[in-house]
């Protein structure tokens, strides 16, 4: 086993522990009850994933599907959950930047005189260290939450990238799955954080949890990776059933607009046109975000329908010219075996060329 791939591998598995346990410690010093810790056992499942991937993967990824992102979303999504809903009942008295303030200057100055007459330096590093913790207790919890949310989402992309590939993935599908994610987590960020904090979302529970579910149900599309592989097909199937063949051409677009429609943009719209149709409540970004997630639906759908319409000029042709239509994704002796008798007639006409016409020698010279 590569050492750079045990390091990637064991690295990004601790960032995600480490974060998932910062937040089962938040709900703790929240709800004040100490069996909220039991929400850590749940990292006992990606210790598990991790020993099972370094003996049977030597700590390489998986085709189309990431245990590791998921089971760090089994971990930290109910201690968001949590704190999302006990957000109703915190009211925070001061500002987050006098906030940020008090906890960048406040105390510190009482540690170092409390450690100045101890003995050694270790002293000190730990009166530091737990005055810079109970200052954190201190900072608001709508601060805190939205500092979860967003270390979360940026740690999925960055833990993405660091957790070794598989075989079935190359670095420019990597970097195209990235790209995507970044732009995914922002509109998540954004639906959560702008949908949430409405004063009125936050007075009806109900509503709480729907919108909590919904965002829930948009953090599947990180685990799978099926946005830029396209799907394997079997040439019997692809070469008498035309859905099959479909999505074997174009499985990778067939998911983005799969995802945009079904899983993202189309529930975000739902959630923000029932906000202002049933709920009437109305403010310049929920209207403008209910437009963008208009147009974004609209051009999906546009773009399924153009691939549906090239897809079936492409087949009308070649079944005009009585060719066989063969999947771009099959191997590569699928794909010789339907077109064997085109390349025997090539041979053929390279090993026998036509015979040219013999001249008589000219004998006026």
């Amino acid at each position: 086993m590569e050492l750079m791939v045990l390091l990637n591998a064991l690295v990004t598995r601790l960032l995600f522990v480490l974060h998932s346990l910062i937040g089962v410690w938040r709900v703790t010093a929240v709800k004040k009850e100490p069996k909220y810790w039991l929400l850590a056992l749940l990292n006992l499942l990606l210790c598990l994933e991790t020993g099972l991937t370094l003996k049977f993967k030597q700590g390489r990824g998986y085709k189309w599907f990431s245990p590791a992102i998921f089971l760090y979303l089994i971990c930290i999504v109910p201690s968001l959950w949590l704190l999302e809903i006990h957000h109703g009942t915190q009211y925070c008295g001061n500002e987050p930047g006098a906030v940020q303030v008090n906890v960048s200057n406040q105390d510190f100055n009482q540690s170092r005189e409390s450690s100045h007459g101890s003995e050694g330096t270790d002293h000190h590093i730990i009166q530091t260290a737990k005055v810079f913790v109970n200052q954190l207790s201190t900072i608001c919890e709508t601060v805190w939450t939205l500092a979860l949310h967003q270390t979360f989402l940026l740690l999925l992309v960055v833990g993405r990238w660091l957790l070794p590939i598989g075989v079935e993935i190359t670095r420019d599908q990597l970097s195209q799955l990235l790209l995507m994610f970044v732009g995914t987590a922002a509109d998540i960020l954004e639906f959560a954080s702008e949908t949430l904090d409405i004063e009125d979302v936050r007075k009806n529970y109900a509503l709480i949890n729907a919108i909590l579910a919904v965002w829930t149900w948009s953090m599947l599309q990180f685990p799978l990776d099926l946005a830029v592989q396209h799907i394997g097909c079997k040439p019997s199937a692809s070469a008498r059933r035309i859905p099959s063949l479909l999505l074997c051409r174009y499985s990778a677009e067939l998911w983005n607009i799969g995802v945009s429609l079904f899983i993202q943009d189309g529930p975000f719209f739902i959630v923000r046109s029932i906000l202002m149709g049933h709920f009437r409540i109305f403010n310049q970004m929920l209207v403008f975000f209910t437009a963008k997630n208009i147009l974004v639906v609209t051009l999906q759908l546009y773009r399924l329908a153009v691939i549906t319409l090239d897809f079936r000029t492409t087949v009308l042709q070649k079944s005009r010219k009585g060719e066989v239509c063969c999947c771009p994704c099959e191997p590569y002796e699928a794909r010789a075996h339907a077109t064997g008798h085109q390349e025997n007639e090539m041979k053929e006409f390279v090993a026998f060329p036509p015979k040219e016409e013999s001249q008589a020698p000219s004998e006026d010279h």
